[in-house]
């Protein structure tokens, strides 16, 4: 008896352990292994909300504020905290229909049952505060606070760009973002996101079974404070660019002006545009799909992305490679018969006296002069061939930064286009092409693309007699010393300065000359103006009107570059244009005013 009693003892003694350890396993499995059980309860009683930092703002070069913020509210639901609830009151408070409820709740739950999400996004505060006041009828649900742009002056849509909500790609390549999280698509918004956005914070909070909010989570030891973004100043100047894009309300084009000394853009104008607040809130996708299927493309920043032939304003670059390879000086003399003729080709040009000498030739912008000047240049006899040099002359357009992006700080550059010789070998065949074949380059016109970026930096090149500094936007990040060292990088051509005071010559004479000079339009009592006009044929309709310029001469404030679509010469709506920048940037003020209601009263066709 005593040996069964022991052996009962110790088999009912093995039960209860056995069934203590199976306990203490599950509750490991459910504590540890599965969290499922354990962050439903927690949800019970604590929210965690994320705290959106306020995104930093920007102010152009004079600290006038451009980029502010504003206070949004989205709705939150976490499926897991959901109940029955009073869907009545929920979609009066709201103004949405008994199916966007269902599915909004679907979106959600496919996304987490216990992570919330965006149900709807960007309530009024008025609305918001409503819905806090009534929430314990709508268990599940929250009110988030973020923030929203705001725009005091309504300008440079195309270069600030715009805010987004991130999509599935975005949050699969970068884990910083989640569903509803905000992020720049455009312009400086994208280019400088992680310096805008700040850093995401959380608060944990206490809430009733009616998911009202009691209060902190064990005093906040688990909150996280969001960090601010960092305010930015921008390198464009406020007023310039509010005047250009009045000056442009009725044209199709761009313009891009820069400071020579630094490579700070000081506009930058694209027109068609549109105001920058039509992409912000709930109505930013209806406002772009809007945008995106208008004929005349609003969201295309011409600036940066539009390629176009450099007209006569090319003739520059040849004058100056010309010099260089010693073909010929400033004295060479051509004659001029209303064109170039050779082999039976012709090539018109205007009406205006004979012979010139190369300052003379820039200034009456002359065909035939720079038909001659190329031809030199392609049959040097040091070269051997017109391959090399078609090669050595490329050489010297990409030390102006083209044919390449100038890796300026705004996404979406383009190239532009300058062909190589394998363009020429490939169409008409290996030696079986000549200066004749190409003689449109002598004039900016063929094959060849540019930006008004491009056009612009040339220009500056040109003012610096010899070098740029890369293009950007962003002039300092407030609070800190520097900004990006290849932002502030000479870029030297290859022409020798001693060459560039010759063509400057020819560009002041284009302007202040008299008789005979192209940009008559583009003077300016008391400030010297140095420019070139262009006229780029179009197959799509009328020719564009180009022109580029820098002022003063001497230490150049400004140098511009401006494209008007369907425009005609150069000289015609162009040149008054940047004479009109340049007289606001440099006096802040326009006494011109004949000249401004002649802008303001064109009529182009847009297409």
């Amino acid at each position: 008896m005593i040996n069964q009693y022991f052996q009962r003892k110790y088999i009912i003694g093995g039960i209860i352990l056995l069934a203590g350890l199976v306990l203490l396993f599950r509750l490991f499995y459910l504590q540890v292994v599965n969290s499922s059980y354990k962050l439903s309860a927690e949800n019970n009683s604590k929210r965690e909300v994320i705290q959106y930092p306020a995104r930093g703002l920007m102010y152009d070069r004079n600290g006038t504020l451009l980029v502010s913020n504003q206070a949004a509210y989205d709705v939150m639901l976490t499926p897991g905290q959901l109940d029955a609830f009073d869907t009545i009151s929920f979609i009066k408070i709201l103004g949405i229909s008994l199916a966007d409820v269902r599915s909004g709740i679907k979106k959600a739950k496919e996304y987490s049952s216990f992570a919330p999400s965006v149900f709807m996004k960007q309530v009024s505060g008025e609305i918001a505060s409503v819905l806090q006041e009534q929430l314990y009828k709508f268990p599940g649900f929250f009110v988030q606070t973020r923030t929203l742009r705001k725009y005091p002056r309504n300008i440079a849509a195309h270069l600030m760009g715009y805010v987004g909500e991130v999509d599935k790609n975005i949050i699969g390549n970068n884990p910083y973002y989640q569903m509803g999280d905000y992020i720049g698509i455009s312009g400086v918004e994208k280019r400088y996101e992680e310096i805008l956005r700040g850093v995401k914070g959380k608060k944990n909070y206490l809430v009733d079974v009616h998911s009202r909010i009691t209060g902190s989570y064990q005093g906040g030891r688990f909150d996280v404070p969001a960090k601010i973004g960092k305010d930015i100043t921008l390198t464009i100047d406020a007023d310039l660019q509010e005047y250009g894009e009045s000056l442009m309300k009725n044209f199709t084009g761009s313009i891009v002006a820069i400071e020579p000394s630094s490579g700070e853009m000081l506009c930058m104008v694209s027109t068609p545009s549109y105001p920058p607040d039509l992409l912000v809130g709930r109505g930013l996708s209806h406002n772009f799909n809007s945008l995106s299927s208008d004929t005349l493309n609003p969201l295309f920043n011409r600036a940066i992305a539009a390629s176009y032939p450099p007209g006569s304003t090319f003739k520059l670059i040849n004058a100056l490679v010309g010099l260089q390879e010693k073909v010929i000086t400033p004295a060479t003399e051509f004659g001029c018969q209303s064109g170039y003729a050779f082999k039976g080709q012709f090539l018109g040009c205007h009406s205006h006296r004979s012979p010139l000498d190369l300052r003379e030739g820039i200034q009456n912008s002359c065909n035939s002069y720079f038909v001659n000047v190329f031809r030199r240049i392609m049959e040097d006899p040091k070269f051997g061939s017109t391959d090399q040099a078609f090669n050595n002359w490329r050489k010297h357009l990409l030390s102006f930064g083209l044919g390449n992006t100038l890796n300026s700080d705004l996404s979406g550059e383009l190239k532009g286009f300058i062909p190589k010789d394998e363009y020429y070998n490939k169409y008409y065949g290996k030696d079986h092409w000549n200066f004749l074949t190409i003689r449109s380059l002598a004039i900016g016109q063929g094959e060849l693309g540019v930006t008004p970026l491009q056009m612009a930096n040339l220009t500056s090149a040109i003012a610096n007699q010899g070098y740029y500094i890369t293009p950007h936007v962003l002039k300092a990040v407030i609070g800190e010393e520097s900004i990006d060292p290849a932002y502030l990088e000479r870029h030297y051509t290859s022409i020798d300065t001693t060459y560039f005071p010759i063509v400057i010559d020819g560009m002041e004479l284009a302007v202040n000359g008299g008789a005979g000079s192209t940009a008559g339009r583009a003077k300016i009592e008391g400030i010297v103006v140095c420019g070139k006009t262009g006229t780029a044929e179009n197959p799509h309709g009328e020719d564009h009107s180009i022109f580029i310029a820098f002022a003063p001469r001497e230490n150049p404030k400004i140098a511009i570059a401006v494209y008007i679509e369907n425009g005609g010469f150069g000289g015609t709506w162009a040149a008054p244009v940047a004479s009109l920048m340049i007289e606001k940037y440099l006096t802040r003020e326009v006494k011109r005013k004949y000249l401004e209601d002649y802008i303001y009263n064109a009529e182009i066709k847009r297409k």
